[in-house]
């Protein structure tokens, strides 16, 4: 669908579940990929294994903590030096359900830092240098919860839905950057509902208890109450929307909030 050799794409997050499938997928295409996250050696050494194997021009690996500014900065410095990005995924995300009376304050900061203003801050630094080359796609990963609300979720919630306003900001402001043949800069959300990854373990776990322990129950009743097409998505699904965003028939696909949610939010 899209080549994207000589490309830099920096995914936030990307040493496992979405992160690791988006990245992959644009691997695939070509790109040189910035591999984030907090993770061990060895799971670090099997993301950079993979995507080398995919066929990524190359790999290099960034630790920056999201929820520190000057270290984001500090990522971005390098990945100016390397090329800059030309491809921007922010998808890193934590997530912890608790009643609006119970949250924390600073479980409302830690979410809040990483699922928004962490997205806000690279964008600020990588697409400034998107305009100038004509060419930047921004894909930011919402989720269904930055298009409707469930209980038990104040900071995600808020977070998601901040994410989708920050990006219709962002691809008006830049709407006009490139051309048609350069493939201009876009700014789009991809919203997912149940998709199988470590972020939902915990709240699969406590529906599981719900049937004995059972996942598959868990995880068939969980769907059951919120996603029509009681399927669930695999990250691969989503890399393969955004590697579609990236395409030159892309360029005036921007500003939008994709659901991929089997008609969560068309209840």
């Amino acid at each position: 669908m899209s080549d994207l050799s000589g490309k830099i794409a920096l995914v936030t997050g990307s040493v496992q579940g979405i992160g690791l499938a988006i990245a992959k997928s644009f691997a695939d295409a070509g790109a040189s990929i910035a591999l984030h996250g907090l993770a061990d050696e060895t799971q670090i050494a099997a993301a950079k294994s993979e995507l080398e194997q995919t066929g990524a021009g190359e790999v290099r690996f960034f630790d920056a903590d999201l929820r520190d500014v000057a270290a984001i900065d500090a990522m971005m410095d390098e990945i100016e030096a390397w090329g800059g990005a030309d491809i921007v995924v922010n998808n890193a995300g934590i997530q912890k359900t608790a009643s609006l009376a119970d949250v924390e304050p600073a479980l409302w900061d830690a979410i809040l830092s990483v699922n928004l203003s962490a997205a806000f801050h690279v964008m600020r630094r990588a697409m400034p240098g998107m305009a100038d080359k004509g060419f930047g796609r921004v894909i930011n990963i919402a989720s269904v919860h930055g298009l409707v609300a469930s209980i038990d979720k104040a900071p995600y919630v808020s977070a998601k839905f901040g994410l989708v306003g920050l990006s219709k900001v962002a691809a008006l402001e830049y709407a006009n950057k490139g051309s048609k043949k350069s493939g201009g800069v876009t700014v789009n959300c991809i919203c997912p509902g149940w998709t199988e990854t470590v972020l939902i373990e915990p709240q699969v776990a406590a529906r599981a208890e719900l049937f004995g322990g059972d996942r598959d129950a868990g995880v068939a009743d969980l769907l059951k109450e919120k996603q029509p097409s009681q399927r669930t998505s695999d990250p691969s699904e989503i890399g393969a929307l955004a590697l579609w965003l990236c395409s030159p028939i892309a360029h005036n696909v921007t500003g939008t909030s994709i659901p991929v949610d089997g008609g969560w939010t068309s209840q």
